[in-house]
């Protein structure tokens, strides 16, 4: 579970921020099921940092972040119609079978974020991890379907409205072969080129390059249309490019027609599109159905299956990453698949290579999902020389020499020296400067490598005597008196982040960003957590016996104290500060609610808010320990029926008010 966490992680990262995927869609959603499936089966090892409660993303520093006002969910997916079968009926035991189902095409490209206030385009921001995002609004008013100023007045006063960037085909096909040209090198697929224009810094350059967007999606403080088609319908009439392929349907067997349409006629489009998406149409009852922690209740998305081809595995390559795990990769005869040249494909860890059954020269059927780095799904035995030889995972660290290790049953091997390993130590202090740990801005990852090759940094703890090192600083090329001034101060400023950025940015094995802070609030100081034996530190809560050996096993090596002592005289926090949250009123503590239905004037977040600052407490679900049941109108007969048996209380909107005089 916890290396499923990881590998998710690092996945999300690639594909969000990087915008260089490294895995295929397919194979990214199964092994996101089949962690759900394990924390289903095993809760008490569950991360609370897990991507299956998270939606996957993070933030760039080169833009301005802005926190959104309706946080940008990702959809949950499948690629069986079993599962929209179950979707379906889940959809009828919440709310009944009066409802109708949206069908939309799932554009291929980067989700924005549109606010318009008096009908003028004042802010653009790209979807980031969900809850926050990068403010591009001047790149994307360079996208000619984006209207600045809509021409007619029906529209809210403020609202917004979401869409996704893209680039069409023959576009994308026209610039490559214009940077290959240039001798440049070319993206991977239209998905790739849209992201990475539009996070470019100079506007100018993103208005030479062809971007579209399709609008799909309105929110505002009050509901101004009873469903979401009339809501595109308003939208095309308010100037918005909408796609005219959506389409409003009255069950799942019209899904499923929609679906099977669709499967080879996207073949016929100018864009890439990997799926369908199928959204509840009434708002009334999407605000009834609700969402889990990731995503909506009231939608699901039907992708594709992924292309497969044949090629030659021409040979096996290790990449040693900051924990020191050691992942092969497969070096294959290019070959086009899904419109792109493959040349790579992962192979995650000692235990895939033998169940391929790996040989050198092997003929390998490749598989591509999202136009990404494909995964090898099977080998062509029929086309196996004699004499192959076959595929055999390493006994010792391809980068520094040293044996291997595998701890019980984990699938990764490992590099034990990560004080001597030059990918650990590059990684670690990688991550060290990352935004979830120290956030040093005028520092990022290719400056890092930068630093280790020239001998100016070997572990974290040098990053703070760079400031030492100015005049070799000047030597280095692209690293001018500003840039060394920036980062200086980025670097002084990290000093301030709290004990818990810092003990996560130590980057101990198995202590992500949620551990780290049950860690730094329980024990208070870097001293206590260093004397804590793995008794002590299992009484912790959700800290579990792997995550309390990995401490110990961290703090018992001499080099890591070495280090520790070196920050600590640098200045970092390595206690943590307390602080006092001050409610507005006790008037509701020990009293719970859960919110149902559709009220006049206010939101759901705003009586959440309203509840949880005078005390009270918001459940996700009806049981015996609940104590109100807030409802609004349009509120599920499944909920109703459900209060009604445990003799929960109904109260209004005027209730609660009263409650809190």
């Amino acid at each position: 579970m916890d290396n499923l966490v990881k590998e998710l992680n690092q996945h999300t990262y690639n594909y969000y921020v990087l915008a260089m995927p490294t895995i295929a869609d397919y194979e990214f959603d199964q092994k996101l099921k089949a962690l759900e499936a394990l924390e289903k089966a095993h809760p008490e090892f569950a991360d609370p940092d897990s991507p299956t409660k998270k939606v996957g993303g993070d933030i760039t520093k080169n833009f301005q972040t802005v926190k959104h006002k309706w946080p940008m969910l990702s959809l949950g997916n499948t690629y069986n119609e079993q599962d929209l079968i179950d979707f379906d009926e889940r959809i009828r035991k919440a709310i009944g079978d009066n409802f109708e189902y949206v069908c939309e095409l799932k554009f291929d490209g980067l989700s924005i974020s549109l606010t318009y206030e008096n009908n003028v385009l004042v802010r653009a921001v790209t979807r980031g991890d969900g809850t926050q995002g990068d403010d591009v609004t001047a790149n994307v008013k360079t996208i000619s379907n984006i209207p600045h100023h809509l021409k007619q007045h029906s529209a809210p006063e403020v609202f917004e409205i979401r869409g996704e960037i893209f680039m069409h085909r023959k576009a994308f096909d026209r610039l490559n072969r214009e940077k290959e040209e240039l001798g440049e090198v070319t993206y991977a697929n239209p998905r790739n080129f849209a992201s990475g224009t539009v996070k470019m810094q100079d506007s100018r350059e993103v208005a030479k390059r062809p971007l579209d967007c399709f609008l799909y999606a309105l929110n505002t403080d009050k509901l101004h249309f009873r469903t979401h088609w009339e809501s595109l319908q308003a939208m095309k009439s308010w100037g918005f490019h909408v796609s005219e392929e959506s389409k409003l349907v009255a069950g799942i067997n019209d899904v499923f027609e929609f679906i099977k349409h669709w499967e080879n006629e996207r073949f016929k489009i100018g864009y890439d599109i990997d799926g369908i998406v199928i959204k509840v149409n009434s708002y009334a009852q999407q605000q009834e159905l609700g969402f889990t922690a990731k995503s909506p209740r009231w939608a699901i998305s039907y992708k594709y299956k992924a292309q497969e081809v044949e090629t030659i595995l021409e040979k096996v390559t290790y990449q040693v990453g900051r924990t020191g795990a050691v992942t092969p990769v497969a070096n294959l005869k290019p070959v086009q698949l899904a419109g792109t040249t493959v040349k790579r494909a992962t192979l995650h860890n000692a235990n895939e290579i033998e169940r391929l059954d790996l040989h050198e020269g092997d003929s390998v059927f490749v598989e591509k999902g999202g136009e990404i780095i494909p995964k090898i799904i099977q080998v062509n035995l029929e086309k196996r020389k004699a004499d192959a030889s076959r595929v055999i995972y390493p006994t010792h660290c391809p980068e520094c020499g040293t044996a291997l290790i595998r701890k019980g049953v984990e699938v990764a091997f490992y590099c034990p020296n990560d004080e001597g390993c030059p990918p650990q130590i590059v990684g670690k202090i990688q991550h060290f400067i990352g935004r979830k740990a120290m956030d040093i801005d005028g520092l990022g990852d290719e400056t890092i490598e930068s630093f280790y090759r020239k001998g100016l940094v070997r572990h974290i703890s040098d990053l703070y005597t760079l400031k030492d090192k100015a005049e070799d600083l000047k030597t280095l090329e692209r690293f001018g008196e500003k840039s060394i001034a920036n980062m200086l101060l980025g670097i002084e400023a990290s000093k301030q982040m709290p004990f818990e950025k810092v003990l996560f940015g130590l980057g101990i094995r198995y202590v992500g960003e949620t551990v780290a802070k049950k860690l730094a609030f329980a024990l208070k100081t870097m001293d206590n957590l260093r004397n804590a034996t793995i008794e002590e530190l299992v009484t912790i809560d959700e800290i579990g016996l792997r995550i309390a050996e990995s401490i110990v096993e961290y703090f018992a090596q001499e080099a890591h104290n070495v280090q520790i002592a070196l920050l600590k005289d640098a200045g970092l926090q390595f206690e943590v500060t307390e602080t006092v949250i001050q409610l507005a009123s006790d008037k509701l503590t020990g009293k719970t609610f859960v919110i149902s239905g559709v009220f006049e004037g206010v939101s759901r977040e705003e009586l959440t808010a309203t509840i949880e600052s005078n005390g009270g407490k918001i459940l996700s679900s009806i049981s015996g320990k609940l104590n109100y049941l807030l409802a609004g109108d349009n509120m599920g007969p499944s909920k109703l029926e459900k209060a009604k048996k445990l003799s929960i209380p109904l109260i209004s909107q005027e209730d609660l008010l009263n409650m809190l005089k």
